[in-house]
């Protein structure tokens, strides 16, 4: 395979992930969340970042094995001797883009599970003050609810 397919290969699954992420942020901004889809976009990102560190390490093996250097100078050497420079350059684009939608998503997710979180923390401290005593009454607080959490 030349580099040039390897390169564009290469857009091709980041695009591919950039499609999951986006819909996993779709998922996480819906009231009720999708847990079997949200675990299905897991197992479908999982298999295409494999698929990306694979083809990563062959390129990078290629590129040494033709006497470049290590790194993303070596790479661009690589791609401008190759004449597919605007290939690499498209690859460092899509990487950089699906980069930072993975970190908003990465994000939203864990907004998502502090959220969860506090509200669960919430349910458990209205449990407490409603418990029964020993003696069968009730435990619970005189006064009204705060439900303003």
């Amino acid at each position: 395979m030349s580099l040039d397919r390897l390169l564009h290969a290469q857009v091709e699954r980041l695009t591919a992930l950039t499609q999951l992420l986006e819909q996993e942020q779709q998922q996480l901004t819906q009231g009720s969340v999708d847990g079997e889809a949200l675990t299905q976009l897991a197992q479908q990102k999982q298999a295409l970042l494999d698929d990306i560190e694979r083809a990563e390490r062959l390129r990078r093996d290629v590129q040494k094995r033709l006497g470049y250097v290590d790194g993303l100078e070596g790479a661009r050497q690589a791609a401008d001797d190759a004449g597919c420079a605007s290939s690499w350059t498209a690859l460092l684009s899509k990487s950089e883009q699906t980069a930072r939608l993975n970190a908003l998503t990465g994000e939203m997710l864990t907004l998502r599970m502090t959220h969860n979180q506090n509200m669960l923390d919430y349910i458990r401290q209205i449990a407490e003050k409603t418990l029964y005593k020993p003696d069968g009454r009730n435990s619970a607080q005189s006064g009204r609810l705060n439900t303003s959490a």
